[in-house]
């Protein structure tokens, strides 16, 4: 894993890794030639912008997956485990350096732009 900045990492030749702070999670993006799906980044560690928006969907949000057993069901089934996973929407844009979270996200940021921000420590990578 290389760390190109404070909000970027490169966690695999093509993979670019950032926090997320709606999610409290990371997200990651491909970019540049391969097999499957592509982002655009502009180059730059500091202030990036991929294109298009990054989705990132989770439990019973995934496709395929609506009927079947999720976080939100083992949660239900297992009260006392500790709540590590969410089902989940996470929908942006990433552009110079801010995150617009769409309003389709479910998390409290949903409708936001807020600036990218540093890895917590212990979590710079997936």
């Amino acid at each position: 894993m290389t760390h190109l900045s404070e909000v970027l990492r490169e966690t695999a030749p093509g993979m670019l890794s950032f926090w997320c702070p709606g999610c409290k999670d990371t997200h990651s993006i491909r970019h540049g030639e391969g097999v499957g799906p592509r982002w655009g980044w502009n180059g730059n560690a500091e202030r990036p912008t991929f294109t298009p928006s990054v989705l990132v969907r989770s439990g019973h949000y995934v496709q395929g997956h609506e009927s079947g057993s999720c976080w939100c069901t083992f949660y239900q089934e297992n009260p006392d485990e500790p709540r590590d996973f969410a089902c989940g929407i996470c929908h942006a844009f990433v552009t110079d350096g801010h995150i617009q979270f769409l309003s389709d996200s479910t998390h409290e940021l949903a409708g936001q732009t807020v600036p990218m921000v540093a890895f917590p420590e212990g979590r710079g990578c997936c």
